[in-house]
């Protein structure tokens, strides 16, 4: 492992993929901190702290006030940044450990009507605060340039090895069943982030795009959604290409008719389609890729990283891992 990553900073890493990082990244000897809300260890969906949380350094802070806790990243060698929502109604995520099926039904019919509750029972900031814009891009941006403008001390800096800033973005899969605000707040953090790192070789970017990410226990209501979007990606993937697919078929539609939204660049059919042609990924194998996409002793492993390439890195597929992965944002 790369000494540079002696020690990293989970953002969120009491939360389900904030926690498989900090799992995973213990598990490979890193000295882990992560920062959260409410500081707490992680804790199981039935109220216990397995064994790899008595490792990690659990702090308190609020993301968009990074200079709650300025004084980590000089101690860092990289960061990986997992808050974000994939409904505004934050319940669902609760309904999700719960497997409270009607609790999540709810939370989508409430995105998808655009109600966020009762305004009157809401300050002007706390109406915010659950919003795309806010937990997808604000978010990140801000703790992104806390990072790149701090100095690394002595023990976290090594020559010619640019410390990385990972953020876990997804793959556009959604559409139309979640807002559009959802990958477009994901795809606008991106572009922040990459910018932020212009004139910047001492930094770089990791954008994680995981499509469904599932877990039996953890998610127990992911496990149906990904053993159909399993299903469809394999079929898919053994059609012959002289053979019309539903998803080829929803492209072609999509392409025709252009009629593009602002932000997410293409048609929701076009999300439609990669669902059907893209394997839904255990929440393990992501924080897996992570870790990897962290070290640089590979090789500087730089921009978008989909679920194919998560699945190179950890060693799904014959080929070797790549060095680097391009930027398509």
């Amino acid at each position: 492992m790369n000494p540079a990553l002696q020690r990293i900073l989970v953002i969120g890493g009491n939360g389900f993929i904030g926690s498989a990082v900090c799992k995973a990244a213990v598990a490979r000897g890193l000295q882990v901190t992560s920062v959260s809300s409410s500081g707490r260890p992680y804790q199981t969906s039935k109220g216990h702290t397995p064994a790899w949380a008595s490792k990690v350094d659990w702090q308190k802070g609020d993301a968009l006030q990074p200079k709650s806790f300025a004084h980590l990243f000089p101690q860092v060698g990289g960061v990986v940044h997992t808050l974000g929502t994939l409904i505004e109604d934050s319940q669902y995520k609760q309904a999700l450990k719960q497997g409270n099926i009607f609790g999540l039904v709810n939370s989508f019919c409430q995105s998808l009507s655009g109600d966020r509750g009762n305004p009157l029972e809401k300050t002007a900031d706390d109406s915010q605060k659950g919003s795309y814009e806010v937990m997808n891009r604000d978010a990140a941006l801000r703790v992104c340039e806390a990072f790149v403008s701090s100095t690394p001390s002595a023990d976290a800096e090594v020559d010619n090895n640019p410390r990385p800033f990972v953020y876990i973005s997804a793959e556009d899969i959604f559409r139309p069943v979640i807002p559009a605000r959802y990958i477009e707040t994901k795809r606008e953090a991106e572009e922040g982030i990459e910018a932020l790192m212009t004139g910047r070789p001492d930094y770089r970017g990791v954008y994680i795009r995981p499509s469904l990410v599932y877990h039996a226990h953890q998610r127990p209501l992911t496990t149906p959604a990904a053993v159909l979007f399993d299903l469809s990606a394999t079929l898919h993937s053994k059609i012959p290409s002289t053979l019309p697919t539903p998803s080829g078929m929803l492209r072609s539609i999509a392409a025709s008719s252009r009629s593009l939204q602002s932000g997410a660049s293409t048609s929701p059919l076009e999300s439609i389609a990669n669902a059907l042609t893209t394997p839904p990924v255990h929440v393990d194998h992501v924080a897996e890729a992570i870790c990897i996409a962290l070290d640089s002793s590979r090789g500087p492993i730089r921009g978008v990283v989909g679920v194919r390439q998560m699945r190179e890195l950890i060693g799904w597929t014959e080929h070797s891992a790549p060095t680097q992965v391009g930027l398509s944002v």
